[in-house]
């Protein structure tokens, strides 16, 4: 009996870790040899190739032709969600032929998406000339709870006792920050 429940229990957490939110077809679609940041130093070389990204978005304009988002891109785990370490390769523009509504792709939220490389744009950013590589986006998914304004405070305004942080400096891996810093206002 035993056994079979340990069957059972890793066969469904084999199958709820293999789960992805991009479909297959649009997987099979993606040039696994492109990366971010070659698609940015060259969009042109890369015109048609379909590319998965993901990020977080900074804006969402909505226009006659479609919708047009801006994301702050992020390496991809390998189930397809961005990781926000602070660190990214530039922005890119998402767009598409749909009116897709600003309550539901607000800025802040995190996205992953599979689309077709169209090119490259230049844009105003803030005070100076952006050059955006353009993905015609297939399919996409906004992840859940992904919003700053819900997200955890690294570090908390008042740090609980530490165990394992022997002031040298480096704690686990866990503890690490996984959301914008939060600073206590006095």
């Amino acid at each position: 009996m035993c056994k079979l429940f340990m069957i059972i229990l890793s066969t469904t957490m084999m199958l709820h870790g293999c789960t992805t939110f991009i479909s297959e077809q649009s997987r099979k679609l993606v040039d696994t040899k492109a990366t971010f940041a070659e698609v940015r130093e060259s969009p042109d070389s890369f015109i048609g190739k379909h590319i998965m990204l993901g990020g977080r978005i900074a804006g969402v304009k909505n226009t006659p032709e479609g919708t047009q988002i801006e994301v702050v891109q992020f390496d991809l785990t390998w189930s397809g969600y961005p990781e926000d370490k602070f660190v990214s390769y530039g922005r890119f523009l998402a767009t598409s032929t749909e009116f897709l509504d600003t309550m539901i792709f607000r800025k802040g939220m995190l996205i992953t998406l599979v689309g077709e490389i169209k090119g490259k744009t230049k844009q105003r950013l803030d005070e100076m000339e952006y050059i955006y590589p353009v993905i015609a986006m297939r399919e996409w998914y906004v992840w859940r709870d992904s919003d700053w304004d819900k997200g955890s405070y690294v570090p908390s305004p008042s740090p609980p006792y530490d165990p394992f942080n022997y002031g040298y400096g480096f704690e686990p891996y866990w503890f690490r920050p996984t959301s914008p810093p939060y600073r206590q206002e006095r």
